[in-house]
């Protein structure tokens, strides 16, 4: 089975899994449930910037950072880093510690910590050598749109009204009180989502 990556590269995929044999993406219900997960998550992630970079330069300069081609990690704990900038991931991975944070969702904000603090590799520091064999014959990844479609077309269960399940009418408009948030820890950290 066939190893490949789909708009950036980094999430490796069982080509049997995602395609059909005329190598068109499968219908999403066919696709089991982590390479779904990254296909969907890619959606949103191809045309971002590098996360150096735009550490570098900041949202006032995004229009000087690279286009990612590379993602690491899990999905929304993802690390998407320009060629230039690779070499940066790696080093943290293998020689500062980031090896620890393989397979969590932490791994991207560790490693952007990491960066963030003024860290980076030796100068010279050695890549991954990636090997392009037919760059340019995977099919295009679907658009967001493209995707929601799919979802909603192949939704097969009832969907359900949270209000009223709560056992409020939409139009109502409730007021909340202090007591609502009793059991509520405001001081707790979040991660951001992209």
């Amino acid at each position: 089975m066939a190893k490949v990556s789909v708009g950036l590269r980094g999430w490796r995929f069982d080509e049997e899994e995602i395609f059909t044999d005329d190598e068109e993406l499968k219908p999403l219900d066919e696709i089991p449930e982590e390479p779904r997960e990254r296909l969907v998550r890619l959606v949103s992630l191809v045309e971002e910037p590098c996360d150096v970079c735009y550490l570098e330069h900041g949202e006032d300069e995004v229009h000087r950072c690279n286009q990612a081609e590379i993602v690491y990690g899990e999905p929304k704990g993802e690390v998407l880093l320009c060629p230039e900038h690779e070499p940066e991931l790696i080093y943290w991975f293998r020689e500062e510690g980031g090896s620890e944070h393989a397979g969590s969702r932490e791994f991207g904000d560790r490693f952007h910590e990491w960066v963030a603090a003024g860290n980076g590799a030796p100068e010279g520091y050695g890549s991954v050598e990636h090997v392009d064999e037919d760059p340019d014959g995977l099919p295009d990844l679907p658009d967001q749109q493209d995707i929601q479609e799919r979802v909603e077309q192949d939704f097969d269960g009832d969907r359900i009204d949270i209000l009223e399940l709560a056992g409020k009418d939409g139009d109502e408009e409730e007021k909340l009180s202090e007591d609502d948030f009793e059991d509520v820890d405001l001081s707790t950290d979040y991660p951001s989502n992209r």
